[in-house]
């Protein structure tokens, strides 16, 4: 049996576009108006999608809900085995004791808030946002700023604004590998390339706000003038950062960029304190302001190195696994990265693989969908990192009995995010097979050259309401791509461009201020940090809007092509 898609069922675009969007408007409404839980909303949401699918678009029933299996298991696999391991990593961290000692050395860094701004908020919350992503690096840096004396309003906002730089790549490049996975089938592409392709396309465009994200952290903070004083430290941080994001995003790893970005910006942070400080220490109103001692006041505790050691099996382990993409042509004995993929198992869904046929204007003729699922069950990040994980648990003293008790309690911390994370995936699997998404796509195409400028926005407000890039890039991800698609954009920029986009949602994300608002018992201050945060998050957004723009009509160039 096979079934034609309709991208126009009630008869005209703008209607059809705005009945498809039904799921998306429960999703939203149901988060940002009536405050449903993510899990309940994503639900709601996802009996919409399937009574749109069945109702509106008259998809035949076995193919409706083959689907939303599908887009179960692909979360299952693609987005919550990495998403939960990533989260296990620093849970052993902290289980093992290893992270207090980290804390140790990040407070010992400087006096100065300014510098302690930068290396905490900055460095090390990108850190976290590479390995474990979430909400994390916003509740644990806010968390550590509030202990360290900053104001804990104040300590949020700052964590808020600095999660800004790393979250297109998430923990462990995940919202990157969902929208290559998503996308590579409209494509015609191998998910693997897709992913490669969108990972430098960001690594071209996120840069430039890593550069200005330091200065505009310190300007929060201290002012102009205080920003001025500390200069080379603004500047060592965010060059170091966009360096290593533009080289790793491009010719190592989507998996590996957050954290080798924000290894290199805290180790240039603290190579520089050897050799330059302050002329004076800042602190807050009623802290005395003091003239810096010594030079390289700011050193490292003899076990720095030790304290880091977890971070440094990951890293090792992550570069192992992606050797072979790294280095071509490798002797066969070494390319690690060839023998992990032969355990890959790939296999068409059944009932649903070519039994949907797509037709113009979405495809040159009519085309049968695949419907294809790859388990990279030895490549997977997800996979590498309970690896990293289980080896430095064992390196830091930690035993089989509390590796176990951590791996539970992470179940136990995750299950509504697990939950609505196979929900989520099942909509957007819906959407895209029932022919919801074309049509969404076909209508933002009329927006014609704006779009990429559009596209920015639509980004912000998927993860402004999910509170996850990699859960907007499979809600819109495929809608950007078709949307390029009918507009001749490369469609590669279409999907950076929602990505870099989200994450200027993220510091005004309802679910991230609650964890911000938690982390410094300031529950009830949501309202607050969303006055604070909301107008930064548009501009930003507007300059990656402007980008994009650019990159779509100048700078082509600059945009790698499928």
């Amino acid at each position: 049996m096979t079934w034609t898609q309709d991208y126009q069922p009630v008869g005209g675009l703008w209607v059809s576009a705005l009945l498809a969007a039904l799921p998306i408007v429960v999703l939203l409404v149901s988060l940002g108006v009536i405050r449903f839980s993510a899990h309940l909303s994503a639900a709601l949401a996802l009996v919409t999608a399937l009574g749109v699918a069945l109702l509106l678009y008259r998809m035949p029933a076995a193919l409706t809900f083959g689907s939303a299996a599908m887009g179960l298991v692909f979360g299952v696999w693609s987005v919550a085995w990495i998403a939960f391991h990533a989260v296990y990593f620093h849970n052993v961290t902290v289980a093992t004791g290893r992270f207090d000692a980290i804390k140790r050395v990040l407070a010992g860094f400087s006096e100065d808030r300014r510098l302690q701004a930068l290396l905490i908020a900055f460095g090390f919350g990108a850190l976290l946002e590479g390995v474990a992503g979430g909400g994390s690096p916003i509740a644990i840096t806010a968390a550590m700023l509030a202990a360290l004396g900053f104001p804990p309003v104040k300590a949020v906002v700052l964590a808020l604004l600095a999660n800004t730089a790393p979250v297109a790549f998430g923990g462990l490049g995940n919202p990157l590998i969902v929208l290559g996975r998503l996308t590579a089938p409209i494509m015609h592409l191998q998910p693997e390339r897709a992913t490669e392709l969108f990972s430098a396309a960001v690594g071209r465009q996120v840069p430039v706000l890593a550069l200005i994200i330091p200065a505009f952290l310190v300007v929060v903070l201290a002012g102009w003038k205080r920003m001025l004083e500390v200069w080379p430290a603004v500047l060592t941080a965010g060059l170091a950062f966009a360096a290593m994001q533009f080289v790793a995003a491009n010719y190592i790893s989507a998996s590996l960029v957050d954290v080798l970005a924000a290894l290199t910006a805290m180790a240039a942070l603290w190579i520089l304190t050897r050799f330059w400080q302050p002329a004076t220490v800042w602190r807050f109103d009623g802290e005395e302001a003091v003239a810096t001692k010594s030079l390289g006041a700011a050193q490292a505790e003899r076990g720095a190195l030790y304290a880091w050691l977890p971070y440094v099996i990951l890293v090792l382990a992550i570069f192992l696994s992606r050797i072979g993409t790294i280095f071509k042509n490798l002797p066969a004995w070494l390319d690690l990265t060839k023998l992990l993929h032969r355990a890959d198992w790939v296999f068409a869904w059944p009932g649903l693989h070519n039994h949907v046929v797509q037709h113009p204007p979405i495809t040159a003729k009519d085309t049968p969908y695949a419907a294809t699922l790859t388990v990279d069950f030895l490549f997977s990040p997800g996979t590498i990192a309970l690896l990293a994980a289980v080896l430095a648990g064992f390196a830091m003293g930690g035993r089989p009995k509390l590796l176990l008790a951590t791996y539970a309690k992470t179940l136990h911390q995750m299950r509504w995010a697990l939950a609505t994370i196979f929900m989520i995936l099942a909509i957007a699997f819906v959407m895209n097979y029932s022919g919801a998404t074309q049509t969404l796509g076909l209508a933002l195409a009329t927006t014609g050259a704006a779009f990429p400028l559009f596209s920015a926005y639509i980004g912000w407000l998927g993860v402004f309401l999910t509170g996850s890039d990699a859960s907007t890039n499979s809600l819109f991800g495929p809608m950007q791509v078709i949307s390029a698609q009918q507009l001749d954009l490369n469609p590669i920029l279409a999907g950076a461009t929602n990505t870099s986009g989200g994450v200027m949602g993220k510091m005004i994300s309802p679910q991230n201020l609650s964890i911000g608002a938690t982390a410094i018992g300031q529950s009830g201050k949501e309202g607050s940090l969303l006055r604070r945060t909301f107008l930064w998050s548009l501009l930003l957004t507007a300059v990656v809007g402007v980008i994009s723009l650019l990159q779509a009509t100048i700078l082509t160039a600059m945009i790698p092509s499928p």
